[in-house]
């Protein structure tokens, strides 16, 4: 099993940064991703990062705006999100797995106001 524990959400508005942290604790992992789900619409993946070697990877809507990085000594993961548009408005996950995502948190709100 992995623990993961989200933090950093909140209110910003449009324009604005927030920067989302993923505390992860429990069996060891090889990717971490977030992923994000609005008010009526599925769960879409944002980013992941590969652990071992910090390979990233971006959904095209936030490429260029959102960074995903990760502490391996601290065994956490962050998005640091920029730019922040009102369609970025949505509960965020975090997950971690040794291949597939199979562990999530509980996820954080990011709400943008315009």
């Amino acid at each position: 099993q992995v623990q993961l524990v989200e933090s950093g959400g909140g209110l910003v508005q449009a324009g604005g940064s927030l920067r989302l942290s993923c505390a992860a604790s429990g069996r060891t992992f090889n990717v971490m991703g977030w992923f994000r789900q609005a008010p009526g619409k599925e769960r879409e993946f944002v980013a992941g990062i590969t652990w071992r070697n910090g390979n990233t990877y971006y959904a095209d809507s936030v490429k260029g705006r959102f960074t995903i990085s990760r502490d391996n000594a601290k065994n956490t993961g962050y998005l640091q999100m920029s730019s922040l548009k009102p369609d970025d408005t949505a509960v965020y996950y975090c997950a971690a797995g040794p291949v597939a995502y199979s562990y999530w948190g509980q996820g954080t709100q990011v709400t943008v106001s315009s």
